[in-house]
């Protein structure tokens, strides 16, 4: 769901820009006051999960379309949301300067359309009540069933709220190719079924999480989980090793069908499927020069564009783009925690 620069006007793109520095700048107030040393780790390896997990696009059927995790759920649920809504403008800051993936211009935009309503509306609304109240009764069957519906509901919900909203900035953008009803009809669906698959991967993951180190998933009641079935840093370091196979590995096995946007705009008629919005791959949108700005900055800071060597077919460009992206991810998590003194244990 990365939008290009060519599907937002600069006054929406800024207005998104500004919607999500806010964002970001009541994440870091509220960080600043968290002294919990765990989460470091925790949000370094996550984030390159996050990255990795987006890099592998799975196949919707019967649609010529595929979908990709946001990861919002996922972080939040692991980090809260505001560490997790940090830790995802890391991911999509890094797919943009260095893999071209997404409109520098339109970065504003794809950081409040898969990290805001994964992060905030899905932890605040979804996730914690859940996880705080009673549903399937009590014990660590009924708060895995708790888990395993939060991260579904969770996921359809905030995926069809950043879809809407993908619709409504090409709108407001005056993209009269586009109109209102007939895009709005495309994404819906298609992410109705994106956001099940995600959903799924979520449950699986936080599961995990679960059964190994309960304590590191919010509003848990750790009473109630039992015994830890790993120690701390052999679960953060099953995530790392997850992390490098998925983004190092598994991405070679990625769908090569469009994903739900692309989808929706370009349709996939060399497969067989319909055109749906028709528009020209290499010709539609608008074009500023913010665009064309960005776009010279984007050339210039991405070294692995789409994922790949340039100018190479090599599946060892994505290898190395999933393991590198992974590793630059974690890191420039760490880097900001240590910056703003995130999760530094301090004295009473």
């Amino acid at each position: 769901m990365h939008m290009a620069d060519a599907l937002l006007a600069p006054a929406v793109a800024g207005t998104m820009y500004a919607f999500s520095a806010a964002a970001a700048g009541h994440s870091i107030y509220k960080l600043r006051k968290d002294d919990d040393p765990k989460k470091l780790p925790t949000m370094a390896v996550s984030a390159a999960l996050v990255f990795a997990g987006q890099m592998i696009n799975y196949t919707i059927p019967g649609t010529g379309s595929s979908g990709h995790m946001c990861g919002g759920m996922l972080l939040s649920a692991l980090l809260g949301p505001q560490a997790g809504f940090l830790s995802m403008i890391v991911v999509l800051l890094i797919q943009c300067l260095f893999f071209a993936d997404g409109g520098l211009l339109a970065l504003g935009a794809n950081i409040w359309n898969m990290a805001f309503y994964g992060c905030f509306v899905g932890y605040y609304l979804i996730w914690r009540p859940l996880m705080r109240g009673r549903l399937f009764g009590e014990g660590k069957g009924a708060q895995r069933g708790r888990i395993i519906l939060a991260s579904v509901l969770g996921c359809i919900i905030t995926l069809q709220l950043g879809a809407f909203s993908v619709v409504l900035e090409t709108s407001l953008s005056g993209i009269t190719e586009l109109p209102f009803g007939g895009f709005v009809a495309l994404m819906q669906p298609i992410h109705l079924a994106i956001g099940l698959v995600e959903g799924l991967i979520t449950a699986a993951v936080l599961c995990f999480v679960y059964e190994s180190r309960p304590e590191l998933l919010r509003d848990i009641n750790i009473s109630a989980a039992g015994k830890a079935r790993h120690s701390l840093k052999t679960t953060i370091a099953i995530l790392a090793v997850l992390a490098l196979v998925v983004g190092g590995g598994l991405s070679l096995l990625a769908s090569s069908n469009p994903d739900g946007l692309e989808w929706a705009l370009f349709g996939n008629a060399e497969e067989g499927y319909s055109e749906n919005m028709g528009l020209d791959e290499d010709d539609y949108g608008i074009s500023s020069s913010a665009a064309e700005k960005a776009e010279s900055i984007q050339e210039s800071t991405s070294f692995l564009p789409d994922y790949s060597f340039a100018d190479s077919d090599s599946p060892v460009g994505t290898t190395v783009s999933g393991i590198v992206g992974a590793a630059v991810v974690a890191a420039v998590a760490g880097v900001i925690c240590a910056a703003f003194g995130f999760f530094r244990k301090r004295k009473a």
